[in-house]
């Protein structure tokens, strides 16, 4: 489906190495992507290049400026079609890879995709903030990331109850978040989380696109998360 020179020649443009078996891996995915597709809602991008720049290099290209641990834990959380926890996986097979989404549609869909392309993650169908009050993936992980799923001090409070202290939120966003990050920066205290970084670049089709780095430096307060009705109603701010 996508062509694999065009699929090393957008990678190698970023400083990425994908061998022969990772770019089948993708390849097949996108394939899964496209035909799954027609029979439920996971994408509106459906073009190969679309695939390739706007899903896939948009998922592994801010771990590559922003490297994450060997081996280390990490929870995507809300991953819909599998962004960006799936194309991660295939580039950094060490990491260990958990996928919370809060419909099971999606996650027999990424079954079947781990299946078909032999990669090995847990799928769990639950709420964001059901999640982070389960002992068991409650500040478990080294990091959370999450997909411009919802606004940054939201984001923080449905992502940072599950990283473990010393650990991080990624969370990728789209262009600029100067005013989006300046808002979260009371919530992300609260939740035991500080700022790090922001690191902006862009796709190849000009695109922005800005990483933001939040490091856990204490643990989250048994009050958070709270349920989606009360954090719209009263904002961390």
């Amino acid at each position: 489906m996508i062509d694999q020179k065009r699929m090393e020649a957008v990678f190698a443009g970023r400083g990425i190495s994908l061998s022969p078996g990772q770019m089948q891996q993708l390849d097949r995915y996108a394939q899964l992507l496209t035909e799954w597709n027609q029979r439920m809602n996971l994408t509106a991008i459906t073009d190969p290049e679309g695939i390739l720049v706007k899903h896939f290099l948009d998922s592994i290209l801010p771990f590559s400026l922003e490297p994450l641990p060997e081996g280390a834990c990490l929870i995507d959380v809300g991953t819909g079609a599998g962004f960006p926890a799936v194309p991660l996986l295939i580039w950094r097979p060490d990491l260990q890879i958990t996928l919370l989404d809060s419909l099971q549609k999606r996650l027999t869909f990424l079954e079947e995709v781990l299946a078909q392309c032999a990669l090995s993650a847990r799928c769990i169908h639950l709420r964001a903030e059901d999640g982070g009050r389960q002992p068991d993936l409650r500040e478990q992980f080294d990091a959370a990331t999450a997909r411009a799923v919802a606004n940054l001090r939201e984001l923080s409070e449905y992502c940072l109850p599950y990283v473990k202290p010393g650990g991080a939120f990624y969370a990728l966003k789209g262009g600029d978040v100067k005013e989006e990050s300046e808002n979260a920066q009371k919530a992300i205290q609260l939740l035991g989380g500080r700022m790090e970084k922001s690191l902006s670049y862009s796709l190849p089709d000009g695109s922005g696109r800005t990483l933001v780095l939040i490091k856990k430096i204490s643990r989250t307060s048994t009050k958070f998360p709270r349920s989606a009705a009360k954090m719209a109603k009263s904002p961390l701010a």
